[in-house]
């Protein structure tokens, strides 16, 4: 087996303008699909996921055209939508990759078809449970079924997928799980149905689907339900009740108003990934004498999560929003503000222990490895809570990235209380190069790279493909910028 080697790296500095977002970049082609017309989708980032939903809907009779090229400062494609009843049964079954944000929206669009169609899934989303997407598409009249596991006492269903669109119904649907991907699919079938859908989330989760869909003149609204702590006071003999919000708390009712077809806004342009500039981020403050800025980047609250963590850790960290687009070489220009926007910068810090909440897991749950990297780097005990959805990622990442920083030094402890999972990390102590697995998965492989730059002596890891999956330009742009 060849290793992938990890040297240390004396600090990081440069400005660095990422690809799209691919969480909002897979919505874009989505829904661009279903909107009749041409839109162009600006930015569009080149990893696997991102490329497997563009293939997804050509298989399906929806003509995209691309000018992608990694090496390119904006790439672009242009999707030319049929409308919601547009789509064409496709001759085989589809192969969505690993890419869960498309096999679960995908479920939400296709359970409005009038044909029937078998989706099969790479090995890792393979393992993903599914019935948390397939129940309440039932509930709205779609008829599907997916794989069950031998053994499984939960009735779990897992890809290979079959579904077969039906006449949709309307539901009230308050969600068990707190998870973007299944809001939006119910979102999406909720495009289909006759009369009002509404979906109750149990606490706030990327937004990526009701901005996009409003963009495109859906008839959608969001109420914010605010959630808080009752704790007593007493003075003078009185005892009263304090109410406090929570940190990233709360619950969302979104309603959507269906049988009404989109508009296409022409042009979307994607803000640049916050998850892929994570790594960045945590690199800058971590390594001394470091400063970075990340242009064009999204900042959208609901994906701000890392940002809020790291400064209560004590990262240094500023945000400047801006509706222009700046472009080296070229005049900067406004663009439709549907997605916060703006420039990050990030300096050496001097890192703390902090605690990450339940609730706050929604908003940083793609994060949270690399957040781990930061708190083995900081002074203290870091604590987080309510971690069990990272064991059904690409891989555990509980797993992967525990076994990882511990072969590394680290002071790490999973901890397990009836269902419920935290992580404490005790940290300052400084991470030892060593052997370690990527698992195949992409975000722990970076993780470790970053984790490496940072570690005393060579890391090496054993496959680092996996991160073509979502960011293929990640080592080169760690190349021109570390030193």
């Amino acid at each position: 087996m060849r290793f992938f080697t990890v040297k240390p790296a004396s600090c990081i500095k440069g400005v660095i303008t990422l690809k799209g977002d691919k969480s909002i970049a897979c919505r874009s082609v989505i829904i661009s699909a279903i909107a009749p017309g041409e839109t162009k989708i600006e930015n569009f980032p080149s990893n696997k996921d991102c490329l497997y939903t563009v293939k997804v809907f050509q298989k399906l009779g929806i003509k995209i055209t691309n000018d992608l090229n990694l090496n390119k400062e904006s790439n672009a494609i242009t999707v030319f939508g049929e409308g919601r009843y547009g789509l064409k049964k496709p001759t085989g079954p589809i192969f969505v990759g690993d890419s869960g944000t498309s096999l679960r929206l995908l479920l939400g669009v296709l359970a409005g078809q009038d044909f029937k169609v078998r989706l099969i899934a790479g090995k890792s989303l393979s393992q993903r449970p599914m019935r948390r997407v397939t129940l309440p598409l039932r509930l709205m009249g779609a008829h599907m079924y997916g794989r069950r596991a031998t053994g499984d006492g939960r009735r779990e269903e897992y890809p290979p997928v079959v579904i077969k669109g039906g006449h949709l119904k309307p539901i009230v649907y308050r969600m068990p799980v707190a998870s973007a991907q299944v809001k939006s699919a119910i979102l999406l079938a909720g495009l289909y149905a006759k009369g009002i859908t509404r979906v109750i989330e149990p606490i706030r989760t990327r937004d990526h689907t009701e901005r996009m869909l409003r963009l495109f003149k859906a008839d959608i609204k969001v109420k914010h339900l605010p959630s808080s702590t009752e704790a007593t006071q007493s003075k003078g003999g009185l005892r009263r009740v304090v109410r406090r919000s929570l940190d990233g708390g709360g619950q969302n009712k979104i309603v959507i108003k269906g049988n009404r077809e989109l508009v296409s806004p022409k042009e979307v342009y994607i803000p640049g990934d916050i998850s892929s500039g994570s790594f960045f981020i945590v690199l800058a403050a971590i390594l001394p004498n470091s400063q970075i800025v990340i242009r064009n980047a999204s900042i959208n609250p609901s994906r701000m999560g890392i940002i809020r963590v790291l400064k209560r850790m004590g990262a240094n960290i500023k945000i400047n929003p801006s509706t222009k687009l700046r472009v080296d070489g070229e005049r900067s220009r406004t663009i439709k503000n549907y997605e916060p926007m703006g420039d990050i910068m990030v300096k050496s810090s001097s890192l703390k222990g902090a605690t990450v909440k339940k609730e706050e897991i929604p908003s940083l749950i793609d994060e949270l490895p690399i957040l781990m990297v930061a708190a083995c780097n900081a002074k203290g005990k870091s604590i987080f809570e309510g971690v069990s959805e990272l064991r059904v990622k690409e891989t555990d990442r509980i797993k992967s990235m525990s076994e990882n920083l511990k072969k590394m030094g680290a002071d790490i402890e999973v901890v397990k209380i009836n269902s419920r999972e935290k992580i404490i990390i005790k940290g300052a102590k400084e991470l030892r190069g060593t052997r370690v697995r990527s698992f195949g998965d992409h975000r722990t492989a970076m993780c470790m790279v970053v984790a490496g730059l940072k570690a005393k002596g060579r890391t090496l890891i054993d496959d680092i493909a996996c991160i073509h999956k979502s960011f293929p330009d990640f080592l080169s742009i760690l190349r021109t910028h570390i030193q």
